[in-house]
Formats: C-alpha cells, structure tokens, sequence
C-alpha cells in the first residue's frame, strides 16, 4: 500500500499473507493505515460533515503536506495480481479512481469505484467495518446500558450498529407522521374531508334554506294583504259607527242641558257650595269632638283605692314606715350582742381567786364575803340577758319575723305603694277637670252653630243642601262633557270609502292589528333571514370547486392509507427479517463465540447464552449462574467483544482479510497469548492485519515459531 493520506505521504506498507502485526508507537500512523485501507476499498464519503465532536474523513485525513490526496494498493484477488490506485479529483478527495492488473495494465472492469470493496471482501463497507475491522475505538470503555445493546446486537444479527433499531424507530416516526393523533397527515387530511362535507352539506342546508324562506316569504305576502284589505273594511264600518254616535251624543247633549236647567231653577237661593261644606265640616268636627270626650268620659276608670297598711305602719306615711322599721332593727341587732359576759367571767375568775388567797390566809370572814360577792355580776348579766330576749321576742311578734332586711323591706314595698296611690289619684283628679272644662267649651260651641237643636237635626239639612248643589255641578260637568265628547266625535267623522274587495276574514280590529303588525314583522324577518342566507351562500365555493378539492382529499387520504400500510408492512417485515436473522445467526455466533472466549480466557468461561430479552449472558468455570456482561471487568469485556467480532466475521465475511487496530491492548499476557494462538489459526484461512503500539504480541509470535 502507497499511501498519500493525513500524515502519511508517499508512505508504504508492504504485507504478507497470513498474520501480519505491524508494530509502531502511538501517533506513528496505524489508524491512518487503517482508514486509508477503507477508503481505497470503498471511497471516501465526501457527504459527511464535520460536527462540533468530530471531523469528517475528508478533512480529518487531508495530506499534511498539502498535496492532493492519493493511494495505490496492489493485491493478489482470485489469483489475480491487481492494482487499484484512487487520486483527487478537481475538489473530491480519492475521486478519480483506477483498477488494472498490475503487469498488463488492463482494466479490471468488475472493480468499479462504487462496489470495488464488495466485490474484492465480499461485503459492504458497513458489514466489513462491524465485522472484520476491529479498531481500538471500537472497544468497549465503560460498562452502560448502551454496552449490552451492542453485544446483544452484534450477538443476534451480526450488526452492532443499530441499523435496524433505527430503521425501525425511523419506521415508527414515519408511521406517526402518517397517523398520529390529531397531528398526523392521515387526521389532518381526514379532519379536511370532514371540513369540505360539513362545508357542503352547510352550503346544500342554505341553499334549501333559501328556497324555503322565499316561499315562505311569498305566503306571508298574501296573507298581509289579505289582512290590510280586511282592516279597510274593519275602517268603513267604524267610520259609520261613528256617524251613529254622534247622533246619540247630539240626543245625550240636549237632555243634560235640560235636567241642569231645572236643577240651577230650584238652587236658586242656596248659599254657596263653600259656605255649605264650612258649615257641615263644623258641625261634623263639633259632633266628633262631642262624642269622643264623652266617650273618654265614660272609659274614664273608677277612683283608685288607698292601699292597706300593713300592722306595724298603720297611720305613718312611707318615710315614716321606713324610718320605724330602721330603727327597730337597729335596737333588735343590739340587743342580739353578747355583749358583758366576759368581764362578767373575769370578775368572777377574780373573786374567786380573792376568796381562795384569803382561805389560804385563814382570812375566813373575808373570804366568805368575796366570794359571795364573786356570784353577783352572773346574777345582774343572766337578769340583763333575760329583758334583752323579751324585748327581740316584741319586735319578732310586731313585725312577724327575726330579720331586720325584711322589716325594712315591708316598709319600702308599703312606702311605694303610697306613692303609687297618691300619683294615681293626683292624675285622675286632673282628667276629670279637664274632661269638665272640654264639656263646657263644646256647649258654647254647640250653641253657636245650632241654636236650640242638636246637630244630629242640623246636619242632615246642610247635607241635603250640598248634595244638591253637587248634582248641579255634576250636571253642569256633564253638560260639558257631552258638549266636548259631541265636538270630539264629529271632528273624528271621515269619509272612508268601502273596500274594493271582498272580505272573508273576521277578525276583530285589535286582532287584525295585531295580526297585521305580525305578519309585516315576519315578512321583514323572512326578507332579512333570506337577504342573509343568500350572503352566506355567497360566501361558500361552488359546487364544482368543493366536488374537485374533496375528490382530491379523498385521493390523497387513499395514497396515506396506502403509504401507512405499506410503513406497517415495512415493519412487519423488519421484524420478521429481525426474527430470521436472530434465527440464524444467533445460534451459530454465540457458539462459535463461547468457543472462542474459552479458549482466549484459558477455558475460564465456558458458557455463553441469551435471555429471551436478548440479554447476553457468560459464565466463568465455577460459577453457579451466567451474568450479564456489565458484571465483568473492562478487559474481559473486550474479550469478550473480540471473542463475538471474531465469530461475525467468520460468519458474515469468511473471505475478507480481518483488520485489528490495538484491539488486544488490554489484554493481560496470559490472554493475550491466546488471543494470539487464535489469530494464527484464523491466519491460516485468512490475511490479517494487526497492528499494536506494544512489542508483546511480536514477542510472543516469535517464541511460538
């Protein structure tokens, strides 16, 4: 291989069949190499566009030097010696590309620069990079979720990419874009469908609605006609009506004027409507006061009776009752006291201490005396205490009890019933002088406005007297009245002329106004109901345009309908093309990959499986139970991933030569020695390529040749 390519310039790299290991320190190019061979096989994706995170190939691996880039490989294919050259072309890197025998020159034509890479592995780029290319960045760094998808992945179908996960995610998102909810293209077109019937049935439903309304309106027309002929003649008889009346308002007229002339004859010389009601008014106002102080007069109550005093007040006012009853429980509270016993104690205690020193004094005479002296202050107490209770026991029978509150009590209850009576008796003195002097005014009254009659004789003839002058201003009122009613009516009498047609309706005037008025309101109703529908009618598309555009929704909904079950179909199918490939590979891969791990790890894990979740499982000699691959270490992952990269390769590319980039890096030596017996064997079936950055594994070919 010559290869102008990143940092290599002109660089070449000559190989063998068999095992190759191509030892260099880092940064010496090998993952050059590595991406240099891929793009001679398969061409450089010129498409692809730096991100943020990463650089893409054709400007990752641009010449250093500045100079185009280029490449040569030769190679011996199918017994062939073959040289394929690639080269820039214009502003496409490696895009001129070449493919001859290497002594003749002839063209190779089965090699083109598309599928040169299938035709000379025997698989795609992305079948050979998922199988036979193991780079160091394809080994797994940390044990994560997206780990197991990978082994499980790479176990199962060969393909750790997760193609087929996103095929079938893109499947999905395709299938939601045709039919998701509200929001899918499939409901949207639907949703305008319904929107284009529902807008032609409003335009159908408004169109019948014209036509009704203007039928309707036509029918309404007569009958407002019909009915002003028939106020026209309700008009003719009222005017003749009219004319009668004023007939009988002339004959109403004449026989007012004549009653009032009598009635004006015989009220000839009354006084004055004015003077008259003065005149009753006083009277009825004099008769009602009359009644009504004889009335208070005879509701007046009897005289109020002075209340009885009790026992120990008769004939003492209430203050004097109060005071008696003070006093007498004062003295009966002192005479309650105790008071004298014990001097009386003590002079007693005394004499007879006297006594009893004189007897010591055999002073006998003398003690004799003091001690009889010593017994008269109990005598002159027990007399006092004996009058005190006699004079207690007076006050008890005066009063009827042995507590002073209620003496006191009983005088104030006696002393406020005195006040009682004479306020009583002050107030009914002063009603019957006023009542007397009322009664004596109102006779003076009464004389001046009757005489020597009563007014019940007085008031009748002054109430005869007003109703006559009454009548003559109700008559003079009247006349007046049908004067006024007789112009009214003739200047209400008009020629009407009678009704041209004839008249079948009965109604009466109010109601043939009223039916009038309603039929002109639903005739400008019916007018106004069709002028707007016609507008809206005139605002939806014709017929032919809605007919078109629906036709075409429809035809666009049978195209998604078709398009969704084509996607569901697609599915299925990826599915079952899943199912197929699990069927066939997994089997075969994760046999020859427990064979391969045992055999890398010395036989220490001998038994590989998968969950029905296609969780991959491993078991390590000893061990009870498998554990998922997350459970071991980062080297044994990487053997592990080796062991099933290996066992796709030989499945899915047995020609290809087989391409490791540091893949055994983290190997122990003792793995790494086993890894390699398998690499020798492989190598007996096909070239490989591995480079390293370390000596070890060119240390250790050499000890085993």
């Amino acid at each position: 291989m010559i290869a102008t390519f990143g940092k290599l310039e002109h660089a070449v790299l000559e190989l063998e069949p068999g095992l190759n290991i191509l030892h260099a320190p880092n940064e010496w190019g090998k993952t050059t190499w590595c991406a240099f061979l891929s793009a001679m096989l398969y061409g450089l994706d010129t498409r692809a566009k730096s991100t943020k995170d990463r650089l893409a190939d054709k400007e990752r691996y641009l010449p250093w030097s500045g100079i185009p880039m280029s490449g040569r490989i030769d190679l011996n294919w199918q017994g062939r010696d073959i040289t394929i050259e690639r080269k820039t072309k214009g502003r496409t890197p490696l895009g001129d590309f070449r493919a001859y025998e290497t002594e003749s020159g002839l063209a190779v034509p089965e090699l083109t620069a598309a599928g040169c890479g299938q035709m000379l592995l025997g698989a795609e780029q992305s079948v050979f990079h998922r199988s036979g290319f193991i780079r160091l960045a394809d080994l797994p760094v940390t044990q994560d979720e997206a780990l197991r998808r990978r082994l499980n992945e790479l176990v199962t179908t060969g393909d750790e990419s997760g193609d087929a996960e996103r095929l079938e995610k893109g499947l999905k998102e395709l299938k939601n874009k045709c039919r998701y909810n509200r929001s899918g293209l499939l409901p949207q077109a639907e949703g305008r469908l319904k929107e284009l019937e529902a807008t032609a049935q409003q335009r159908q439903t408004l169109l019948e609605q014209c036509q009704t309304l203007s039928q309707r309106l036509g029918e309404t027309t007569v009958w407002r006609q019909a009915l002003e002929n028939h106020r026209a003649a309700l008009q003719y008889a009222a005017a003749q009506e009219d004319l009668r009346r004023v007939a009988q308002a002339r004959e109403a007229r004449d026989a007012s004027a004549a009653q009032l002339a009598q009635l004006e004859e015989k009220c000839a010389n009354h006084p004055s409507r004015e003077i008259c009601e003065e005149k009753l008014q006083d009277l009825q106002a004099f008769q009602a006061q009359w009644n009504e102080v004889q009335r208070q007069r005879n509701l007046l109550p009897p005289a109020p009776e002075a209340p009885p005093a009790p026992a120990p007040f008769q004939e003492l006012t209430g203050e004097e009752a109060i005071a008696m009853a003070d006093r007498d429980g004062a003295d009966y509270q002192a005479l309650l006291k105790k008071s004298g016993l014990i001097p009386c104690l003590i002079l007693g205690i005394l004499g007879f201490a006297a006594a009893g020193w004189m007897l010591f004094s055999k002073l006998w005479p003398a003690a004799l005396i003091v001690l009889g002296l010593s017994f008269v202050p109990s005598l002159l107490y027990g007399r006092s205490r004996k009058k005190k209770e006699q004079q207690a026991q007076a006050f008890e029978a005066k009063y009827g009890s042995s507590v002073p509150s209620a003496w006191r009590t009983m005088a104030l209850v006696y002393s406020t019933a005195l006040k009682d009576y004479t306020a009583q008796k002050l107030e009914y003195q002063r009603t019957h002088r006023q009542l007397d002097i009322r009664l004596a005014e109102l006779e003076v009254t009464r004389h001046s406005l009757c005489g020597q009659q009563t007014p019940e004789a007085v008031i009748p003839v002054w109430q005869d007297i007003l109703r006559q002058l009454e009548q003559l201003d109700g008559l003079r009122r009247d006349a007046r009245r049908w004067e006024e009613h007789l112009q009214t009516l003739q200047a209400m009498v008009r020629l009407v002329p009678e009704p041209a047609g004839e008249d079948p309706l009965t109604y009466p005037e109010g109601e043939t106004e009223r039916l009038l008025t309603e039929a002109a309101a639903e005739e400008q109703r019916l007018k106004t109901r069709l002028d707007q529908a016609t507008g809206r009618l005139h605002t939806f598309p014709d017929a032919h345009v809605l007919e078109s555009e629906t036709a075409k929704i429809r035809e666009r909904i049978r195209r998604l309908e078709d398009t969704y079950a084509a996607l569901t179909l697609a599915q299925d199918t990826l599915t079952r093309a899943k199912q197929d490939l699990q069927r066939r590979f997994a089997p075969r891969i994760s046999q020859r990959a427990q064979e391969l791990l045992g055999q890398m790890t010395g036989g220490r894990y001998d038994r590989l499986s998968l969950n029905q979740d296609f969780t991959l499982l491993s078991g390590a000699s000893g061990e009870d139970t498998l554990h998922e691959a997350l459970w071991r270490s980062s080297g044994t992952i990487d053997q592990l991933y080796l062991s099933l990269r290996l066992a796709v390769a030989e499945v899915l590319t047995p020609e290809a030569p087989l391409i490791l980039d540091d893949a055994l890096v983290r190997f122990d030596d003792d793995r790494m020695q086993s890894a390699m017996e398998i690499l020798k064997e492989l190598s007996r079936e096909k070239q490989i390529l591995l480079f390293s950055c370390q000596q070890r594994e060119t240390a250790c070919l050499a000890e085993s040749q």
